[in-house]
C-alpha cells in the first residue's frame, strides 16, 4: 500500500463518524483508530480534538516497527494546484449549476481507458445521466448530472484526485 493511499484512508476516517477501521490485504494490515482525548480539567476547559492514528503492520516481516501517522500531518500536505492555476479558472456565473463530488476519490471521465468520455462540453444531459465515475477505495461510484441542461465545462482532468464538494462540471440548466 502506498503512503498516499494510507493518508487518504486516514483523512476519510478522520472526517467520518467511525472510530476504528481495519484493512487487510496480503501481507499488509492497516489499523486506524481515532484517539479520543479525555478531559479531566473543569468543564470550562475544552477537550483536545480527536485525531486519527494509523499503524501499518506488515504481517510477514515482524522485525519492522509499526508506522505512526497523525492526521494533523496529513492535513498539512501541500496544495495540488498552484495559486496561479486557481486564479485562471473562470468565475461561476449565477445561472450555471455545479456538479460537485460527493466524496473523496479519483475522477474518471470514461467507463474505461479505451472508451469515450461520458460527457464533454456541449453535450445535453438529463438528471439521471451518468457524467463520470469517482473511485474510492476500489469502489466505482457513478455520478449523475442532478439537473437537465448542457455541459459547459469539465473542471477536472481524467485520473485527478478530487475532494468532497469539489466542483467537477458546470452545467447550463434548461
Amino acid at each position: 500500500m502506498k503512503i498516499q493511499e494510507i493518508r487518504e484512508l486516514i483523512r476519510l476516517v478522520d472526517q467520518s463518524s467511525i472510530d476504528e477501521f481495519v484493512y487487510e490485504q496480503g501481507e499488509t494490515k492497516v489499523h486506524i483508530k481515532k484517539a479520543v482525548a479525555v478531559a479531566v480539567a473543569p468543564a470550562a476547559a475544552p477537550a483536545a480534538p480527536a485525531q486519527a492514528v494509523a499503524a501499518v503492520e506488515p504481517t510477514a516481516a515482524p522485525a519492522l516497527a509499526p508506522v505512526q501517522v497523525a492526521a494533523s500531518e496529513v492535513k498539512q500536505a501541500p496544495e495540488t494546484e498552484p495559486p496561479a492555476a486557481k486564479e485562471a479558472k473562470p468565475a461561476v456565473e449565477g445561472n450555471l449549476h455545479q456538479i460537485t463530488s460527493p466524496m473523496v476519490g479519483t475522477f474518471y471521465a470514461a467507463p474505461a481507458p479505451d472508451k469515450p468520455p461520458y460527457v464533454k462540453p456541449g453535450d445535453k444531459v438529463k438528471k439521471d445521466t451518468v457524467v463520470c465515475i469517482i473511485e474510492a477505495m476500489k469502489l466505482f461510484n457513478e455520478i449523475e448530472a442532478e439537473v437537465d441542461g448542457e455541459i459547459v465545462e469539465v473542471l477536472v482532468q481524467n485520473g485527478q484526485l478530487v475532494e468532497y464538494g469539489q466542483p467537477l462540471f458546470l452545467v447550463k440548466p434548461e
